[in-house]
């Protein structure tokens, strides 16, 4: 199968490498200043033991001449609108779309434009960033990606495409239950969010600050939204996350609150923003995620107004 890889930076960048030094036939349409990086040095994956280097096939908007097999979306939640309208012309009558965004919102988009049989669900779960030269550094060994029908839905052809994503550097699985496997990494990724960017600091931090029972009750909160949309959280999962939140020393922070350490926009209305307006609407009180929620919207109009 053809893959089409929308964006190369931490997330599709390595997985796109993988795929491609594992023999499979792999593009990566990106902006035209990446484009002109990647052609120079290569798309370059190194950290946690690994140094890869490849020299991927590039295409920048306008440039896509034929239709994909696989569609791989990796952008942030900002970006989606525009790359939708991006990629639209790789989308044939067979294409499969896999977004690998966190949260369910960007789903309505993709299916509103190009029919919910042909968008997958999808998960991965990575350690990399983007370094100061434009490589990929995996700063832990963690990646793995899951991939599958969502509830209502009947894609073809996903046979074919898991036989072509195994084997190539990484689990690969095909879920038969990937919407609440979606649901189970929101929770995740609202509750850590939440906590370290309303208390703008690591979950150790927080701890040492005396924030467990926030932290804890955040999660509760979280996973109480999730169980009332049909997707509690595994007995097992919910205590582990709860222990993630709340353990003393933890370095552990998100992509999120890193980007508003810098600066830079955040996924906060994709994220928390959503995940509050459903519990709203599933009467599920959260004060505290509306607390986060607020907190990030604070900062995003701040952003907006510069």
């Amino acid at each position: 199968m053809r893959i089409l890889v929308i964006g190369a930076g931490a997330t599709g960048g390595l997985f796109g490498a993988r795929l491609a030094t594992a023999g499979r036939d792999v593009t990566f349409l990106v902006r035209p200043r990446r484009a002109e990086l990647l052609r120079e040095r290569g798309l370059r994956v190194h950290g946690a033991g690994q140094d890869l280097v490849i020299r991927p096939k590039v295409l920048v908007t306008g440039e896509i001449a034929e239709t994909y097999d696989v569609i791989l979306v990796s952008v942030k939640a900002a970006g989606l609108e525009q790359a939708i309208e991006d990629f639209a012309p790789a989308v044939g009558p067979d294409t499969l779309i896999m977004p690998f965004l966190n949260g369910m919102r960007h789903l309505e988009a993709l299916d509103k434009r190009f029919g919910a049989d042909r968008v997958l669900g999808g998960v991965v779960r990575v350690q990399t960033t983007v370094d100061a030269n434009g490589d990929i550094l995996r700063v832990g060994e963690l990646e793995d990606m899951s991939y599958g029908a969502r509830v209502g839905t009947s894609p073809a052809r996903l046979p074919e495409l898991h036989d072509t994503l195994s084997g190539a550097g990484f689990p690969a699985v095909l879920s038969e239950h990937i919407d609440a496997d979606m649901w189970a990494k929101w929770v995740l990724i609202a509750s850590l969010g939440g906590e370290t960017c309303l208390m703008r600091g690591t979950v150790g931090e927080i701890v040492v600050a005396g924030g467990s029972r926030f932290a804890a009750s955040l999660v509760d909160e979280c996973a109480a939204v999730a169980a009332a949309a049909g997707y509690p959280l595994p007995e097992q999962a919910h205590a582990g996350l709860r222990a993630l939140a709340t353990a003393p020393g933890s370095p552990a922070a998100t992509s999120m609150y890193r980007d508003l350490s810098s600066g830079y926009p955040t996924e906060g209305e994709h994220l928390l923003g959503d995940l509050l307006d459903r519990g709203r609407q599933l009467d599920v009180p959260t004060p505290l995620l509306e607390l986060a929620t607020i907190s990030l919207r604070v900062y995003e109009n701040k952003l907006a107004a510069r």
